[in-house]
């Protein structure tokens, strides 16, 4: 099926998120929308999904065109599309979710759920999902459900299937079977708007590469252009692609970790028995597949997590026990993984998401009073040092893109005076201009004396940032190694090998090169 977009104008008010935009996607094509965060690109599909309704220009399947008044007549000319974010109904089953909107019915009017069951498990291990279809999707890991969104348009056998940054929110080995799968689809005869702003992904799997800049086509590109050439073409300016940090120049150790014990609520132990430190000055990256107690690491020192043994110190001072107010005054900065559910209040403007970690404190109040002034200054002082695209400081954070929300997120955690800094995923779903901005603004803490912990299932941002790199696996500590250590290595200890018994391998495989 081949697919049109000629001249696409969409304005918001006075925004214009598109202007003028001009695609052609051929059958059985990877074409890849490569952009910053805030470029339009997700705008662009969804005109193209019929959640927005273009303010000007033509959509054409197969040289005819069509007009659409929803989703449901995009799914009916044969287009699928996976969001950035998850549109899915917590409590529901997998296979609940898959069919709504498309159910299958028995005799009688009753809702025919086996059918689709069938038809998931017949997807799951065509494309090695391993997706249970009768699994609460609230129950699954975040890249689990991200599977579940592509089960749900590849049940509706879609011939274009447009990707919203798909990767954002897998590991590195989910992401190689996504890029796996895409060729498959590819091979089939499906087509494929990619839509991304990992250069390494699209240079893999792209025919075409159309860069947008600021709502505009900004040009074309062929997938073996060099790296920095399409990271230029993408932010309009030279970026470097590796981060020129100083060594380390740890200082006091203020931050231990002793004997910490999660449990989850079926009794299993999700961190178990984990030890560790973390000096003045320095930063410590936990690596690991998604799912091996990261996330609940971070959230039982936030004391977000209830059942918690163990002794968690900043300063001395014991956290466990603490509140989560008591903790951030403490002086602790998180940026949690799922920024949207965790980090942001979405219907609260970008100025107040900017002083949620601060609304009661001068000079955003006094006494039982706000002041609007203050906050509003803060905001746009927040908005022009991060570069945050949003219409005003008044829009609702939902509304930004997922990269513009990361960015506010981040803004408002390096805002106060920290003793400790804590991020989960800090650029997950970021653009390269906006990563290389925030790992330096990271780097800056570190150097200003801040303890660091970052969590990052991205081995290429671990091997950037860390000074030390902490590998879990099955919730349990695999060891401690310099950050300079191989990727041979990373990736034995996070298949479950003790740091020793790692270094010792790859010492031998690679006659002593780590």
């Amino acid at each position: 099926m081949k697919l049109e977009l000629i001249g696409i104008t969409k304005r918001f008010g006075s925004l214009v998120a598109n202007d003028s935009i001009d695609l052609v996607v051929e059958p059985g094509q990877v074409h890849s929308l490569l952009g910053e965060n805030g470029a339009g690109k997700s705008t662009l599909m969804n005109v193209l999904y019929g959640l927005y309704d273009p303010t000007e220009g033509e959509i054409r399947v197969d040289d005819r065109p069509v007009t659409f008044k929803g989703p449901g007549d995009a799914m009916a000319a044969g287009i699928g599309m996976v969001h950035q974010h998850f549109m899915l109904v917590p409590v529901f089953t997998v296979a609940e979710n898959v069919a709504l909107g498309n159910e299958a019915t028995k005799a009688g009017g009753m809702l025919n759920l086996q059918e689709t069951r069938t038809r998931i498990r017949q997807i799951s291990d065509q494309y090695g999902f391993d997706v249970d279809p009768d699994a609460v999707v609230e129950d699954l890991p975040v890249g689990v459900q991200q599977r579940v969104e592509i089960i749900k348009a590849l049940v509706r056998n879609a011939e274009v299937l447009i990707l919203d940054e798909p990767t954002a929110v897998l590991t590195p080995k989910e992401t190689d079977e996504l890029l796996g799968i895409m060729a498959q689809l590819k091979a089939d005869g499906k087509s494929i708007v990619f839509i991304s702003h990992k250069l390494r992904e699209v240079k893999a799997v792209s025919d075409v590469i159309t860069v947008v800049r600021r709502g505009k086509v900004v040009g074309t590109a062929d997938p073996s252009a060099p790296t920095t050439e399409l990271a230029s073409l993408m932010v309009g300016r030279s970026v470097s692609l590796t981060l020129d940090k100083k060594p380390a120049t740890p200082g006091e150790v203020t931050f231990r970790v002793r004997d910490l014990t999660v449990q989850a609520a079926n009794g299993q132990r999700v961190v178990d028995g984990l030890s560790f430190d973390v000096a003045e000055g320095e930063i410590l990256a936990v690596a690991g597949v998604q799912g091996n107690g990261q996330t609940e690491l971070t959230e039982a020192i936030m004391g977000l997590q209830d059942h918690v043994t163990g002794s968690i110190t900043l300063g001395g001072n014991e956290l466990v026990g603490r509140s989560v107010k008591d903790i951030i005054r403490a002086g602790v900065g998180f940026v949690p993984e799922d920024r949207s559910v965790e980090g942001l209040v979405g219907t609260f403007s970008v100025a107040e998401n900017l002083i949620l970690n601060r609304y009661d404190d001068a000079p955003f109040a006094k006494g039982l009073s706000m002041s609007p002034s203050a906050i509003e200054q803060n905001a746009n002082e927040k908005i022009a040092e991060y570069d945050v695209r949003t219409q005003s400081a008044s829009a609702a954070a939902g509304t930004l893109s997922g990269g513009n929300q990361q960015k506010v997120v981040m803004a408002r955690e390096f805002s106060r005076p920290l003793k400790l800094f804590i991020a989960s995923q800090p650029t997950r779903g970021v653009d390269v201009g906006s990563i290389e901005f925030l790992h330096r603004r990271i780097v800056a803490e570190r150097d200003g004396g801040t303890p660091v912990i970052i969590v990052s299932t991205e081995l290429d941002e671990v091997l950037e940032l860390a000074d030390r790199i902490a590998v879990l696996y099955r919730g349990r500590l695999m060891g401690i190694v310099p950050g300079a250590v191989s990727r041979d290595v990373l990736g034995l200890m996070m298949a479950g090998m003790p740091a020793d018994e790692a270094l010792a391998q790859a010492h031998h495989v690679q006659g002593g090169n780590l």
